[in-house]
């Protein structure tokens, strides 16, 4: 079983080896996947904007798909200091500006309650077969996910496979899909 700490220090690595290139090829890919998932009849989306130093999947194109079908879109404001994070409905005169952590975040805006979303696409450096998945480390998105209603959809969004185990807490929460370049992992079962 995998410790989260080693799995960063990993999965940060692989990213680190990803070209521009790759990195927009298989965002598109991880996007073209998620069309196939039985998502499509909700509302309100929450997508994370990605930290592009982070060489994490780019969900522009993810985005695209949303506006294309005329979805009301969720993005985030993290506040370092309690640990939370405010989520804003994404406008055509929303201002992003990103912070000094590297992160696209909305200025201000129309406030959305995590109860509203009905699917969030999760960042994440790796996961498992079980669905469980490490972060960062700061566990903003286990204090949000938490405050979700019970029947939001968590789509997690990955370069790589699943790893087999992860040693996961009682916070954690599990992911319900995982959308690869090449596959859709369900955890439902």
């Amino acid at each position: 079983m995998a410790d989260k700490k080693t799995l960063r220090i990993k999965y940060k690595k692989f990213r680190e080896n990803l070209s521009e290139e790759s990195i927009e090829e298989m965002s598109l890919q991880i996007a073209n996947q998620a069309l196939k998932l039985p998502i499509w009849n909700q509302t309100y989306y929450h997508i994370f904007l990605s930290i592009s130093s982070k060489k994490e999947v780019n969900t522009e194109y993810v985005m695209h798909i949303l506006q294309g079908k005329d979805k009301s879109i969720v993005v985030s404001k993290a506040d370092f200091n309690s640990g939370e994070m405010m989520h804003y409905l994404l406008q055509e005169n929303t201002v992003l500006k990103t912070s000094k952590y590297g992160i696209p975040e909305p200025v201000a805006g129309i406030e959305i309650s995590p109860k509203m979303l009905e699917v969030v696409f999760v960042p994440l450096l790796a996961y498992d077969q079980k669905g469980h998945r490490v972060g960062y480390g700061k566990g903003f998105y286990d204090r949000f996910l938490e405050k979700c209603s019970a029947n939001t959809i968590f789509v997690g969004l990955s370069f790589f496979d699943p790893e087999t185990e992860i040693f996961s807490e009682a916070n954690d929460v599990p992911l319900d899909f995982c959308i690869t370049p090449k596959n859709i992992l369900d955890f439902r079962k």
